[in-house]
């Protein structure tokens, strides 16, 4: 027997921004085309016209790129089974629900909306489950094609039985039985002349030799009625596979609209545009993402790499996962520390340019050994280390005043500090940092106070890399400089 090749896809719909629960299914079918050899498959599903938003597609596209997980075949590249957007394949879907009209499985519905409202009233009154009252399953196919021929308006709904029942399977729950006469006529083909996902993805997976789906829960109550339509084409379902639902952070419920924004004014979100300009790293939200529905130590870390190499269905769970933004800063922190010199300068660069500094690249090499057990997210490096590439910084005086001293006194401090660095030949933390611990023995004071002083004086912040280092970097004339614009300002007050 031979066995098919593993395809796999991630097929969203253009109706919004990019968000965590887009990346998920998009990487878990990645994960496991690429662990078992086969093709992962973009295919952009644009048939509700109603909901499309201009510019949602180049953000998916966008957001896959930026987290390295490439499409074998998709829109752009092609592929042997394109088109591979919805609206590109109309006839396709045309004739395959005409199929199902010449075999019995599906009808032409004439009903206007104003019938079907007053249907729903109705039935909603009597406290029924509002559903298609079946007004036009008996037409003949000869009659209902004299209709379409006269330019009626129509449908074509799926004729679902009204007996027996239907055992699906998804690979996370297991077999799922569902009795036929709980489930509606539903609509496959719209007056639009457009399909639904209930026809348009059935269609297109079977066409693309689609071997896994990897969904969103959302579609499992939809389920039975694929199945049905699949096996009406006498064809082979594929593997199903609905994924765990996000919680928000509470654990209680889906994140709404609101708390998505109210997550943002703490520096999180789950839209991944947000996410990038807010300093994290393709790495640290794939790693996070990875974790929330696969049954493995949610501590791992792992690069994209590792998690093809681990990745198997079997570990999968339908368990919800509650949106945890500390895991998501854990494994972005993780992932900062374990990137060359090289790569973190490249990426914290831009920060820096963004906001007018004119960085050395020299000095970017050097600072960034500094800068990275400090940083959470890329960003940060402007609150730790823009100092380094101004020509002046501007502390806020009081805080050159060291704990439990005046103004004088730390005028004092800051005077004595720049004449043991005037002394000196270089600025080295070798050269400097002895004399300046000595005169903090011999003065009696502490070194938070002295030390503190200088910082703040050097940096223009009260919490920075280390200070030796740091001011090495910063060069000696700079610090001088810097120390003897800190005496006049605490000279003044």
């Amino acid at each position: 027997m031979s066995i098919k090749p593993i395809r796999t896809r991630f097929a969203p719909s253009p109706t919004g921004r990019m968000h965590i629960g887009n990346a998920r299914s998009a990487l878990y079918p990645f994960l496991l085309a690429r662990r078992l050899g086969g093709t992962f498959i973009l295919r952009i599903e644009d048939t509700d016209q109603k909901r499309f938003v201009p510019g949602a597609e180049q953000e998916l596209i966008d957001g896959l790129h930026w987290l390295g997980i490439q499409f074998d075949e998709g829109p752009g590249i092609g592929g042997p089974y394109g088109p591979y957007r919805q609206t590109e394949r109309r006839e396709i879907y045309h004739e395959h629900a005409w199929k199902l009209v010449d075999s019995g499985h599906a009808f032409p519905c004439f009903c206007t909306s104003e019938r079907l409202d007053k249907v729903r009233q109705e039935q909603m009154k009597n406290k029924q489950n509002p559903r298609y009252d079946g007004y036009c399953r008996s037409l003949s196919i000869d009659e209902a094609r004299q209709r379409v021929a006269n330019g009626e308006k129509y449908v074509i709904r799926f004729k679902m039985p009204k007996e027996g029942s239907i055992t699906v399977t998804d690979h996370l729950r297991g077999s799922i039985v569902t009795e036929n006469a709980a489930l509606d006529d539903s609509v496959l083909m719209k007056s639009d002349g457009l399909p639904t996902y209930h026809l348009a993805a059935m269609v297109d997976d079977q066409l693309m030799q689609i071997t896994h789906v990897i969904r969103g829960s959302e579609w499992l109550p939809s389920l039975p009625l694929h199945a049905h339509v699949i096996r009406a084409f006498g064809w082979d379902e594929p593997v199903f596979m609905h994924l765990s639902v996000f919680l928000k952070p509470s654990g209680k419920g889906k994140m709404s609209k609101r708390e998505a924004a109210e997550a943002i004014k703490d520096g999180h979100s789950i839209f991944l545009n947000d996410m990038k300009d807010l300093g994290y790293t393709p790495e640290g939200v794939l790693n996070w993402i990875v974790l929330m529905g696969w049954g493995v130590a949610d501590d791992d870390v792992m690069t994209l790499n590792q998690m093809v190499e681990r990745f198997t269905i079997d570990s999968l769970t339908p368990s919800p996962a509650a949106i945890n933004f500390q895991k998501l800063d854990h494994f972005n922190a993780t992932h900062i520390r374990l990137f060359s010199t090289e790569d973190l300068a490249g990426r914290i660069k831009p920060y820096f340019t963004r906001e007018g500094l004119n960085v050395n690249d020299d000095v970017l090499l050097k600072i960034v050994p500094l800068l990275r057990e400090r940083l959470v997210t890329l960003d940060d490096c402007l609150g730790f280390g823009s100092f380094f590439f101004k020509d002046d910084v501007s502390p806020n005086p009081e805080d050159l005043i060291a704990k439990g001293l005046d103004a004088k006194q730390s005028a004092g401090i800051a005077q004595r500090a720049y004449e043991i660095l005037l002394a000196q030949s270089d600025i080295s933390h070798e050269r400097c940092e002895p004399p300046l611990r000595a005169y903090v023995e011999e003065s009696g004071l502490n070194a938070n106070q002295v030390f503190g002083i200088l910082r703040v004086a050097t940096t223009g912040q009260k919490v920075s890399p280390p200070l030796f280092e740091s001011m090495e970097i910063i060069g000696r004339e700079k610090c001088l400089a810097r120390i003897k614009q800190a005496i006049e300002i605490l000279e003044k007050m």
